[in-house]
């Protein structure tokens, strides 16, 4: 230092450091080690950075405790983090629901009678002829064998009559079945035959088209309207568990044959409690007050169709759009904008059609409900800088009832899966089952009260994803979801993607392995395999030992036909369809239906002291 201040004037020393890194940790080797974190203010927030820094010190400490375990082995969460954990685990111990979603709906009918509650092109009911109607064909499936543990399914056009028979189901204690009567008739021949439902409620026209042995009430005939009109319209009043189920729905699976999800009736009102603080109530007071009318666009066949019939039983005016009008984006608009509609629940890809057809001008619905697959930017953004709307993403697997985690434009300037709704838990861990800190990427597992049984006579599979919760309470379960998210500091989750191969087609779930299943059982194929191209399936196919007549036959009979019918993409697109595909393979063939039987599930059903009605047997 004199040298220093003899040749060059130097009073003193300083070394100033800087990193265009985001973050630059320095470890000073010596008698004592230095570690020190430098780090840009501008991408990594000081409380991030000595967050990180503590974990540091954290892993060194543990590891020199047992310099024998594995690296990957070592918790790396600070004490703060566990202790927010397990706050965050106790806050989402609710209370069970006593009441079945179909009770909800008589007790708002007893207040609100002579409001309108649904609408369907001319037709319209109150709520006190929604409740009657709905009295009235449950006391008709009570005389055919309906209640607990028992399947109905629904093949029924979208009309007033569908969310009549639904109600009615679960009126009985039953679960419903829903098909999706555009689905290919082996689709709908292999989930009536999988479920074997008591019975079917239908039309006449439709239950033509379909096959299975099975009982069938056909609603339009002079029958069956006869009969209807001489029962009871009182009350309904039937005592059984929430643990019984309230509705099958079956996804995509990934060997080639779809998957029937059993959901309890708990999940059901669950999210109506839920959504009352979360959504009505937010909604509500954006609009003055006032009821708000919500228009049903989603296929019953989708989980997601229950964001609207929740605000039916909250007391709102739903409109059930026909199956032209719900996938014509310009004609949605035009309706939204003729009957002032406050509420519409879509798929993302949907809404940014919506947008651009002019659902945010002239008229602006209040609330933009997104669900089904990830939301893109330009529709979050659109959505999010428009004023007098905004929009709420809600994410769940049809595993868990209809919603797990949910946010909206309000909370987050970029999109997000939110938070975990009521009675909710949702641990994103490693592959050692551990929790992860805040913004690194985990796999999610949910766990609450809305977690399904399980998979319809499919204990293998059921055991597969459902999944002991290490976290939970003895016995407690919880469903590995195979999303890969991160927490951020707000508590929003974010979505990044899959860890395996199923993909999201305007909401639909899809496995393609289905698919190449499908595929490869033609006597032309040896080996198939299907990729997602721009929004449509693309399969390709090893052809088998043939000879060229019978290959070009094939290739003309199949893969022409399906060139020539596959539809294209436009503004009209809509939402929850089928997707379209460039392959042309064989349908799943199904054996002959079977009677009716019990729903059950891999997953241990109610216990007779918690179920009295009537336990359930279990497939284990």
């Amino acid at each position: 230092m004199a040298d220093l201040k003899t040749r060059h004037g130097a009073t003193a020393v300083a070394n100033v450091d800087a990193t265009h890194y985001p973050a630059n940790l320095v470890i000073t080797p010596g008698r004592e080690i230095a570690v020190t974190l430098t780090h840009r203010p501008d991408l990594v927030p000081t409380d991030q950075a000595q967050a990180l820094l503590g974990r540091f010190a954290l892993l060194v400490d543990r590891l020199t405790a047992d310099l024998t375990a594995p690296v990957g082995s070592l918790d790396p969460l600070l004490p703060a983090e566990h202790a927010a954990l397990r706050r965050e685990s106790a806050a989402s111990r609710v209370p069970d629901p006593e009441d079945t979603i179909a009770d909800l709906l008589a007790a708002q009918a007893e207040r609100t009678p002579d409001e309108r509650a649904l609408v369907s092109g001319e037709r319209s009911m109150t709520y006190a002829e929604l409740d009657a109607a709905v009295n009235r064909l449950a006391r008709l499936l009570i005389e055919r064998g309906a209640g607990p543990e028992q399947v109905v399914a629904l093949g029924l056009p979208r009309s007033l009559d569908m969310v009549v028979a639904l109600f009615a189901v679960l009126r009985t204690g039953s679960a419903y079945l829903p098909l999706e009567l555009d689905h290919p008739a082996d689709r709908l021949s292999l989930m009536l035959a999988d479920a074997r439902p008591l019975l079917l409620l239908s039309t006449a026209a439709v239950s033509a088209t379909l096959d299975g042995e099975m009982a069938r009430v056909l609603l339009d005939t002079a029958e069956t309207k006869g009969e209807l009109a001489a029962l009871s319209d009182a009350p309904v009043r039937l005592r059984f568990s929430l643990e019984h189920p309230a509705y099958v729905i079956y996804t995509s699976g990934s060997t080639g044959r779809p998957k029937g999800v059993v959901t309890p009736y708990r999940g059901l009102t669950n999210m109506q409690l839920n959504h009352q603080k979360e959504i009505f109530e937010p909604a509500i007071a954006s609009a003055g007050g006032r009821r708000l009318r919500i228009a049903h666009t989603v296929s019953f066949a989708f989980d997601m169709s229950w964001e609207e019939l929740l605000w039916l039983v909250g007391g709102h005016e739903v409109h059930v759009c026909d199956e032209e009008l719900r996938r014509d984006a310009e004609a949605l608009v035009a309706y939204c904008e003729r009957h002032r509609v406050d509420v519409v629940n879509v798929t993302p890809t949907y809404a940014r059609l919506l947008i651009e057809q002019g659902l945010l001008e002239g008229h602006v619905p209040p609330l933009v409900l997104l669900g089904g697959e990830a939301v893109p930017e330009t529709v979050w953004t659109a959505l999010r800088d428009t004023e007098g709307t905004y929009g709420y993403n809600l994410y769940g697997p049809t595993e868990y009832t209809i919603n797990t985690l949910g946010g909206g434009t309000l909370d987050s300037d970029t999109p997000t899966v939110g938070k975990p709704i009521r009675g909710t838990r949702a641990h994103i861990l490693d592959a050692w089952l551990r929790p992860v800190p805040d913004g690194v990427p985990g796999e999610l597992y949910i766990a609450g009260i809305g977690l399904a049984r399980g998979y319809l006579d499919r204990p293998a599979l059921t055991a597969e994803r459902f999944v002991a919760d290490p976290f939970g309470e003895p016995g407690e379960r919880m469903y590995r979801t195979g999303d890969l998210v991160r927490r951020n500091p707000d508590g929003n989750l974010d979505f990044l993607g899959r860890t395996d191969d199923q993909v999201k087609i305007r909401g639909y779930r899809i496995e393609p392995g289905e698919i190449e299943t499908a595929l490869s059982r033609h006597p032309l194929v040896a080996q198939a395999a299907v990729v997602v191209r721009d929004e449509r399936l693309v399969g390709y196919v090893v052809p088998s030992a043939a000879d060229s007549v019978e290959r070009t036959a094939a290739e003309a009979a199949q893969v022409g036909s399906g060139r020539r019918s596959t539809p294209t993409s436009t503004r009209r697109s809509a939402p929850p369809s089928s997707p379209s595909s460039t392959t042309a393979g064989t349908a799943p063939t199904t054996d002959s239906p079977s009677p009716s039987r019990r729903c059950t599930s891999g997953a241990r059903p109610p216990s007779p002291a918690s179920a009295p009605s009537s336990p359930a047997a279990s497939s284990k």
